[in-house]
C-alpha cells in the first residue's frame, strides 16, 4: 500500500468508526424525522431541527436559504482546499401517515390522510447528514484541509427546491457531490446511476378565479338588489377547474408515451372557498406534474396545457393565471465519480438485516395475511450491483432513444459540479408470485429502527468515503471536472450546457396542505377528529 492509499485508509476508518460509535444517535435522528412527517414546503420543525443540529456541529448555515422558509445552506471549512456537497430531504407525502408498526395505523393524534414518509427521507436526509459528520470528524482527525457543504432541499416530491438553488447559484464552486436516495426500484438496489439518470419534469399550478360573477348575465330593469341573485348562475371556477380537467385528460391518456415511465398526474387543490347560496365558486386550482424525457417534450406539453386553462376560464368566465412549482433539467452522467461512488459502496458492502428485523417483518408478512418466511427481505437488499449491469438491466425496457429515466430533481445539480446518485437498499419483503405488498408495509419498514438502521449505517459510510475521495482525490476531481467539462460542451455556459430553467419566486404562498394550531389543538388540515 503507497503511503497515499494508506493515508485515504486511515480517513476512512475514522469516518466509519464515527459512524458505528454514532449509530444510536443516527437512529434516534431518522425517527425524529420520520415522526414530523412534514409536508412540501411547510417542512418547518424538520427544517429547524438540521439547522440546529448542524450548527451545534460547527457548521455555518443560511436560513432560508434562496427565498424558502424550509430550505438551508450549510457550510464547514478545514482549510484551503478542494470542496465536496451533500444535501438533505424531509418532506413527506400527504395521505401516507403510518405509525412505526407492524400494523396498519397512524401516527398517535393523526388520520390516514395527514404527512407520512414513504421514500424514506426522513433516512435519506439523516443518512446523508451521518455520512457530512463522519467526513468532518475524519478530516479533524487526519488533518484533511477542505470545505463540506450541505443542503437542506425541501417539497422534492414536487420537484421544488433544487432548481431554485441552482439558478441562485448555491451548487457552483463544488467539485463534488454525492446524492443518496434510498432504493425505490431494482434494479437500481445497491449500486449507482451509470448513464440512465432521471429526466425533465415540469410543475405547475393552475389557478382560476371568477371575480365578476354579477357580470355573467345582463341587469334587468327593476332588479330589488344591484348585483342580483342570479349571479348564481355564472359557472365559476369550479367549473373552469372541471373543464381543465376533463380537457387535459386527453394529454394524460392520448398524447404521453405509455412506455418509459413518463406520465403527467394532477391534484386539485383545497382552495377554502365555501360560498354562499347565491355565489359560485371564487377561487379553484389544480395542480400538474410532467415527468417527460426532455425540456422540449415538457415545453410542448406545458403549451396544450395553457391553451387548456385559456378555454376552460373563457367558458366558464373566469380569469387564469399559471403559478410554477418546478421546472427542472434532465440529469446529466459521470462516470469518473459514480465509479469511485460505487467502489466505496462495495468496499463497506451491502446493509444486512438480522433476526430483529427478521422477525418484525414476518409480523407484518402475518398482518396482511402471508405465512411468515424465513429469510423474509428481498434477496437484491443485501446484494451489490456493478453500476454498468444495474444499466444494463434498465435499459432492457426502454427504448434505445430514450436518454433519461423516471422523475428527481437531483439532476439540477448535475450541470453545476460532477453528481454521483447512490442508491442503497431499503428494507423490502419478499413475497409469493404476483402478490403486492399495501403501501403502508414500505411505509412503517421506514420507520422502525430494527428495519431501517441497516440501510443508514451503510449509506452514511458510503457518503463519508465518498466525500473524503473528492476532497483527497486530486485526481479523480481531474477525471471528474474533464468528463463534465466534455459531456456539457466546455463546462457551466457549454454548448452543450442546458442552464438553469427557473425564472419564478419559490411557490411557498400556495395552500400547501400542513399541520395547523387551533383552538382545537394541533391537526393536520384535514380535521384530525371526526374523519
Amino acid at each position: 500500500m503507497s503511503d497515499r492509499e494508506d493515508v485515504a485508509a486511515r480517513r476512512e476508518d475514522a469516518a466509519a468508526r464515527w459512524v458505528d460509535d454514532n449509530a444510536g444517535r443516527l437512529s434516534e435522528w431518522t425517527r425524529t424525522i420520520w415522526d414530523k412527517g412534514e409536508t412540501a414546503w411547510r417542512e418547518y420543525d424538520s427544517a429547524a431541527w438540521y439547522v440546529a443540529r448542524l450548527r451545534e456541529e460547527g457548521f455555518e448555515v443560511e436560513e432560508g436559504s434562496a427565498g424558502m422558509p424550509t430550505a438551508f445552506a450549510a457550510r464547514w471549512s478545514n482549510g484551503p482546499g478542494a470542496t465536496a456537497a451533500a444535501y438533505a430531504e424531509y418532506d413527506a407525502v400527504p395521505g401516507n401517515c403510518q405509525a412505526a408498526s407492524t400494523r396498519r395505523e397512524p401516527r398517535p393524534g393523526l388520520n390516514v390522510h395527514a404527512g407520512g414518509h414513504t421514500d424514506p427521507h426522513s433516512a435519506l436526509g439523516t443518512s446523508a447528514l451521518g455520512g457530512l459528520l463522519a467526513a468532518k470528524a475524519a478530516m479533524e482527525a487526519t488533518g484533511l484541509a477542505g470545505t463540506l457543504r450541505f443542503f437542506g432541499e425541501p417539497a422534492e416530491k414536487v420537484r421544488g427546491s433544487k432548481p431554485i438553488h441552482a439558478a441562485a447559484g448555491y451548487y457552483d464552486g463544488i467539485d463534488g457531490l454525492v446524492s443518496f436516495h434510498p432504493c425505490y426500484m431494482l434494479p437500481l438496489c445497491n449500486t449507482v446511476s451509470w448513464d440512465t439518470h432521471c429526466g425533465a419534469a415540469y410543475a405547475m399550478v393552475y389557478r382560476f378565479a371568477c371575480d365578476s360573477p354579477e357580470t355573467w348575465l345582463p341587469r334587468t330593469e327593476g332588479q330589488p338588489i344591484p348585483q342580483a341573485h342570479s349571479a348564481v348562475r355564472a359557472p365559476g371556477a369550479n367549473d373552469a377547474l372541471f373543464y381543465m380537467y376533463n380537457t387535459s385528460k386527453a394529454l394524460r391518456d392520448s398524447i404521453l408515451p405509455h412506455t418509459g415511465g413518463w406520465s403527467i398526474s394532477e391534484a386539485i387543490l383545497t382552495a377554502g372557498q365555501a360560498t354562499a347560496d347565491n355565489l359560485p365558486a371564487r377561487l379553484a386550482e389544480i395542480q400538474y406534474i410532467l415527468r417527460v424525457p426532455t425540456v422540449e417534450m415538457a415545453e410542448q406539453a406545458t403549451l396544450i396545457l395553457d391553451r387548456n386553462a385559456a378555454a376552460a376560464a373563457q367558458l366558464a368566465h373566469c380569469g387564469w393565471e399559471r403559478i410554477w412549482v418546478s421546472k427542472s433539467r434532465p440529469g446529466l452522467a459521470n462516470h469518473a465519480i459514480s465509479r469511485m461512488v460505487y467502489d466505496k459502496l462495495a468496499a463497506v458492502g451491502a446493509p444486512r438485516w438480522g433476526e430483529a428485523a427478521k422477525a418484525i417483518a414476518r409480523e407484518m408478512q402475518e398482518a396482511v395475511g402471508l405465512a411468515p418466511m424465513a429469510e423474509p427481505f428481498l434477496p437484491d437488499c443485501e446484494r451489490l450491483m456493478d453500476p454498468e449491469e444495474a444499466e444494463r438491466i434498465l435499459r432492457r425496457d426502454l427504448p434505445p432513444s430514450q436518454v433519461n429515466y423516471t422523475s428527481d430533481d437531483y439532476t439540477d445539480m448535475c450541470w453545476h459540479t460532477p453528481t454521483a446518485r447512490l442508491y442503497v437498499a431499503r428494507p423490502m419483503l419478499s413475497g409469493p408470485p404476483g402478490f403486492a405488498y399495501p403501501d403502508w408495509v414500505m411505509n412503517a419498514l421506514g420507520g422502525i429502527a430494527e428495519t431501517i438502521d441497516p440501510m443508514v449505517s451503510c449509506a452514511a459510510k458510503t457518503v463519508a468515503h465518498s466525500l473524503l475521495a473528492i476532497l483527497g482525490d486530486a485526481d479523480l476531481r481531474a477525471a471528474a471536472r474533464a468528463e463534465f467539462e466534455e459531456r456539457t460542451g466546455g463546462g457551466v455556459g457549454g454548448s452543450r450546457w442546458i442552464p438553469p430553467l427557473c425564472d419564478y419566486a419559490p411557490p411557498i404562498g400556495l395552500r400547501w396542505p400542513e399541520y395547523v394550531t387551533t383552538v382545537r389543538g394541533r391537526e393536520w388540515w384535514i380535521p384530525t377528529a371526526g374523519y
